[in-house]
């Protein structure tokens, strides 16, 4: 079974989507998941929006690099030129980004994502990665902050060295961010393993944070 660990404290139109904005008077929280490459978080975040309850909408990162096959603009992420990412660095229309795996990609959390769906009690998942999620917390003290571990480095690797997408040196470079990532995660709220082909169990866990967390806090209002 996963294992779960409480480190903390705990323009309108008619359509049915709108109406349920704007009569929704539960107030929207900001999810916050985290993980080291290969945990599994995209398989985890795909099963949980499945689910449709507890209600909770994914943010759409933006980035610099090109789409690969079969991602959708808008979809899976909002690809950018990187003159047009840095426009809005500018501008500050992002929570927080990152140049990842010096690749020279930019990634980052746009404002318009997170901001009006949270006014409007609209519950906000980002998957994002631990430095990010420490800028956004800054931003926002009483996010949810989750982190997904593997059960083990060494299963870790295993399913790094699993995909056959990676060279060696991508590989090396991905465990040390991941050690260093997982090192530096204790100050996440909850944390989560998602053990091998056991994800529906991880699934159910997060599942059941944000009820919780959801509830607790409607509670309040």
């Amino acid at each position: 079974m996963s294992e779960l660990r409480l480190t903390g404290s705990p323009r309108r139109n008619a359509n049915p989507s709108n109406l349920r904005r704007m009569t929704n008077t539960n107030p929207g929280i900001l999810v916050i998941l985290s993980g080291p490459s290969g945990v599994g978080k995209s398989t985890v975040v795909r099963k949980l929006l499945a689910l449709g309850d507890p209600a909770i909408e994914l943010s759409i990162s933006a980035t610099t690099r090109s789409p690969r096959d079969g991602e959708q603009n808008g979809i899976d992420y909002h690809f950018l030129p990187k003159e047009e990412f840095e426009k809005r660095i500018d501008e500050d229309q992002f929570l927080e980004f990152v140049e990842v795996f010096r690749t020279g990609h930019l990634y980052g959390t746009l404002r318009s994502e997170v901001e009006a769906r949270l006014a409007e009690g609209i519950s906000v998942l980002l998957e994002i990665d631990v430095e990010g999620a420490a800028k956004v917390q800054d931003k926002y003290p009483d996010a949810v902050t989750i982190f997904l571990s593997p059960e083990s480095s060494e299963e870790l690797e295993r399913r790094l060295r699993d995909r056959g997408t990676e060279t060696e040196e991508a590989i090396q470079r991905r465990l040390a961010t991941a050690q260093h990532e997982m090192e530096t995660s204790a100050w996440y709220r909850y944390r989560v393993v998602n053990m091998a082909d056991a994800a529906d169990d991880a699934v159910t866990q997060l599942a059941d944070i944000i009820r919780q967390e959801k509830e607790e806090r409607c509670s309040k209002n």
